[in-house]
């Protein structure tokens, strides 16, 4: 006869689920909610800060504060070589620390920088409190989308990640308005101030309103702090201790996915996509005022052009929200990218003023989809104990190549016209749907994250 001791608990033949698909397994709560607003105003803030850079090159071509051309390249180059330096700096830090505490650093350097910026009397010095805060400005992409990665459900990842973007686009035009409101001055302080100022602010404020978030479970297990990331998941309810039904689909090849080999390969492709991505994603946005003025439309037709054509981002992003987990991620960002081409070509071509608003919303909405989508991407196809830093580093060097892109597009178009341009912006695409096409892995549209 059997002793009762030597019987073995059924469940105890289960396998033991690990932190992350606990997390997996629980349903959409109030926390996961509080995370996502919290990062949706970091990125609001970054956003508007990158935006207010443009609007801010306008500004200093008059007086009072005239920028001779060289500061005025130096100046919008400035926070894209922060970014360049501090993507991989902060991504590094990322999975060192913790997604949440490197958000923070990042932040802090945003609203530091930013406030310097807004009370500096000198090019030189606002020129260097921009590539302060780029330091910043640089991480907060990649490291919010790690987190999103982390701590969203598969089913629910894109479509989180989408909302958030499309939500932060809205920084543009607000803080954009914000200048116009308050320019020249507003009780004895110079509109361009205010508007910088407050990005500060709402840095500062998502970076405070993090300390009150938990760290990411996943991370911190995968890091073999066990103990804190058991504290962290309770935090978003009650978990199994036993799996039953599993909480998501893994992939057939998620051993092999977390290779050194796998890995390497999927982080040179995806620095190849974001050093291709800037020409499509940057290019056009910098140069659709100046491409409207070269098709003999008025400054003040050029402006209210590029004005309604920064709405393309949140358009985009909200539309495809609820779809976007339904599709590949692979098959996505191939379409996206040939559909840009496409358009750019398209525009290249259109006279009408009605037609090139449109085509231009449509290549913006375009543009920015891709964007989001490559983000969820990289999130998806590296491992959580990498996550950080290698995604950080393929977008410091998209923020690297920002640096030429207006330069180029520039001297493209006096040279080549904007046909030149868009041809140059349809190779890019190009290339970069074949990349994906030969190269590229699915991503993990409502799968389990390795």
């Amino acid at each position: 006869m059997n002793k009762v001791g030597d019987t073995a608990s059924p469940a105890s033949s289960l396998p033991v689920p690990t932190v992350g698909e606990r997390l997996d397994a629980l349903p959409f709560c109030r926390l996961r909610l509080a995370i996502f607003a919290v990062v949706t105003l970091a990125l609001f803030a970054d956003i508007a800060e990158v935006a207010l850079g443009n609007a801010l090159g306008a500004v200093f071509q008059a007086p009072p504060r005239t920028m001779t051309p060289t500061e005025l390249s130096v100046f919008l180059a400035a926070i894209f070589a922060g970014g360049a330096i501090g993507a991989p700096i902060f991504g590094l830090l990322g999975d060192r620390v913790g997604r949440r505490l490197a958000l923070q650093a990042a932040l802090a350097f945003v609203a530091i920088g930013s406030l310097a910026a807004a009370a500096s009397d000198s090019s030189t010095s606002l020129i260097g409190y921009r590539f302060l805060s780029g330091l910043g400005i640089g991480a907060c992409p990649p490291l919010i989308a790690a987190y999103l990665a982390d701590i969203m459900p598969p089913r629910l990842r894109g479509t989180m990640s989408c909302l958030c973007a499309g939500l932060a686009f809205l920084g543009a035009p607000a803080l954009i308005l914000l200048l116009r409101a308050a320019s020249p001055t507003w009780i004895g302080i110079e509109g361009w101030r205010w508007a910088v100022g407050t990005g500060a602010v709402l840095a500062a404020l998502a970076a405070a309103l993090l300390s009150l978030l938990p760290e990411s479970p996943r991370w911190l297990a995968a890091a073999g702090r066990l103990a804190e990331a058991e504290t962290a998941l309770s935090r978003f309810g009650r978990t199994i201790l036993w799996k039953t039904a599993g909480p998501a689909p893994s992939a057939p090849n998620a051993r092999a996915d977390d290779e050194p080999g796998t890995t390497g390969r999927r982080f040179v492709l995806l620095c190849c996509l974001y050093a291709l991505a800037p020409w499509a994603t940057i290019g056009f946005p910098l140069m659709s005022g100046a491409i409207m003025v070269s098709k003999q439309f008025s400054i003040n037709e050029s402006v209210v052009a590029a004005g309604l054509i920064m709405f393309g981002p949140v358009i985009g992003n909200l539309l495809v929200a609820p779809l976007i987990d339904r599709i590949s991620r692979k098959a996505s960002l191939i379409i996206c990218a040939c559909a840009m081409a496409v358009l750019g070509l398209f525009f290249a071509e259109a006279t009408e003023f009605a037609a090139l608003v449109g085509l231009g919303i449509s290549f913006a909405l375009l543009s920015a989809v891709y964007a989001s989508i490559l983000a969820i991407y990289a999130a998806e196809i590296i491992p959580t104990r990498l996550r950080a830093s290698r995604t950080a580093m393929a977008w410091g060097m998209g923020r690297l190549v920002s640096i030429i892109v207006p330069l180029i597009c520039f001297a493209i178009i006096r040279g080549a016209g904007v046909w030149g341009m868009f041809a140059l912006i349809a190779a890019a695409l190009g290339l970069s749907a074949i990349l994906l096409a030969v190269a590229g892995p699915r991503g993990r549209s409502r799968q389990a994250l390795i």
